[in-house]
């Protein structure tokens, strides 16, 4: 005899098994697989979120603290003869030179923390509030679910991306005023082509971070502790820093994405170097790719139990 099922009220909700848990007949009239969990929907969720509108003041503060740390210790060093000028040097002579400093000083880590933070938080909290089930049971289709968490993870993460430089930009250019872009090897560059150059170094660091969104997309499926999934992605962006360091690995650190997260510096030549932002480009997407498609087979497969 088989044991008895509890269906009671106090009932546990049942795991949804891999895939996903179809039911027997037709499905429900107007109900389309594609409408489910709209994207807008999504993303107000994301932004309602605490630690989105943190993230957000972290961001817009950092061009302030620079701009108080260079009114208290006074502007960076005035050129010396055969002194090598260098991107933090040119830092207050413009707006748009105090924004291309904000993002050499937070592209090696503080850009890592929100990209992280919006991929390896956004599966696994749904599990940790085990709420996920329930969105499966909705039905919202497992590859909708993660699609549609994806997308709005990568458009927050370029809002991270354009909020930084947009501060600078402005508070710069009210703190020392709007100038042509002074480069560190010389010359300088029209305004027209100065936001044109600064688009391209915030597209390049978009796209070098895609692997630790990659990385935590992957993690916040496997786990279902979002600080896990987090933590994870920014631990294996620092190894990845670390191992680039490494000399004696030679030619193969040219296959670390952490070897080119600064080649978009090749922006700030008089003449643009497409070359490092290429390749550099071509192993992020490698890599992110490959982690974005095992994040949907993991999901894929996966018992829901939370």
């Amino acid at each position: 005899m088989s044991a008895p099922v509890n269906t009671g009220p106090g009932a546990p909700a049942p795991a949804a098994s891999a895939p996903d848990a179809r039911a027997s007949g037709p499905s429900a009239p107007g109900y389309r697989a594609g409408r489910t969990l709209p994207l807008r929907v999504e993303a107000l969720r994301q932004l309602k979120r605490r630690r989105t509108l943190a993230m957000a003041a972290v961001l817009g503060a950092l061009p302030l603290i620079l701009i108080a740390a260079f009114a208290i210790g006074g502007s960076p060093a005035d050129d010396g003869p055969g002194r090598r000028i260098n991107l933090m040097d040119t830092a207050t002579a413009s707006g748009a030179n105090f924004a291309a400093t904000c993002l050499f000083v937070s592209a090696g880590f503080l850009l890592v923390v929100p990209v992280a933070l919006f991929h390896g938080d956004t599966v696994a909290s749904e599990a940790n509030w085990s709420s996920l089930r329930y969105l499966l049971a909705a039905p919202v289709p497992r590859t909708r679910l993660l699609w549609s968490k994806l997308a709005v993870a990568l458009g927050f993460s370029a809002a991270a991306m354009l909020l930084l430089p947009l501060v600078g930009l402005v508070s710069g250019t009210l703190a020392y005023g709007w100038g042509p872009l002074k480069l560190p090897a010389g010359g300088s560059l029209p305004a027209g082509d100065t936001l044109l150059r600064i688009g391209v170094i915030v597209a390049f660091v978009f796209v070098s971070q895609l692997v630790t969104a990659g990385l935590a997309f992957w993690l916040s499926t496997k786990t279902d502790a979002p600080l896990g999934a987090v933590g994870g992605a920014v631990g294996l962006t620092i190894i990845g820093n670390v191992l680039d360091a490494v000399e004696a690995l030679g030619g193969w650190r040219q296959a670390l994405p952490a070897h080119w997260q600064f080649a978009w510096v090749d922006a700030l030549q008089p003449q643009v170097e497409w070359g490092g932002m290429i390749k550099g480009a071509a192993v992020s997407v490698t890599f992110a790719l490959v982690l974005f498609a095992l994040a949907f087979r993991n999901f894929s497969r996966k018992d829901i139990v939370s």
